[in-house]
């Protein structure tokens, strides 16, 4: 048998940019992110070998209030939004948005496509199989949406399709010859 390595993929805590619609530059999480994260409860199950964190603020501040000391780790970063960073979604002409959300290969914007993003996180994720660890990484949306449609050889057309919300947590477990996607049961009050 191969060893099992579980990674927990933890999305960072809300941020202005997330409350308004905005793309997202390296802000700081916001108060109500600050108080989320503060709140929220441990992850399931024993603690992490390895603890990382993409290298925007927003991450490695949800990583130090969930209590870990996180490396940063570069193919954790956000999805690359070019010239739109900063910028409201209704600023945009609408026919960019619609091909930005459309067209997993749009990279009009200057940044980083879908496809793009999907092959870096799914090289990232080739480097983490049958190191038998388990590792948390505090990371982004993007990111996690990637990782999922990789595990299950989803079309990158499905990537808008996931709901991946603030302070949520998705592990995923390989065992060889693949990545397997996990759903945590609940504790239930006997």
């Amino acid at each position: 048998m191969s060893a099992v390595t579980r990674l927990t993929l933890v999305t960072h805590a809300i941020t202005d940019a997330v409350q308004s619609a905005r793309f997202p530059a390296d802000e700081p999480l916001n108060p109500l992110g600050s108080r989320s994260v503060e709140q929220a409860g441990g992850l399931p199950g024993p603690g992490p070998a390895t603890v990382l964190h993409a290298p925007e603020l927003r991450a490695e501040q949800t990583c130090r209030a969930l209590g870990f000391t996180g490396a940063p780790e570069p193919a954790l970063r956000d999805l690359d939004h070019g010239d739109w960073a900063g910028k409201a979604m209704d600023d945009l002409a609408p026919e960019q948005l619609m091909g930005w959300l459309t067209d997993p290969g749009f990279r009009d914007h200057g940044g980083e496509s879908i496809t793009g993003l999907i092959d870096r996180v799914g090289d990232w994720l080739h480097g983490l199989a049958g190191r038998g660890d388990r590792i948390v990484a505090v990371t982004h949306p993007a990111i996690v949406r990637a990782a999922v449609l990789r595990t299950l050889n989803a079309p990158p057309q499905s990537f808008w399709r996931l709901d991946i919300p603030p302070l949520s947590a998705t592990t995923l477990n390989h065992r060889a010859p693949a990545w397997t996607l996990r759903a945590t049961a609940l504790e239930l009050a006997s």
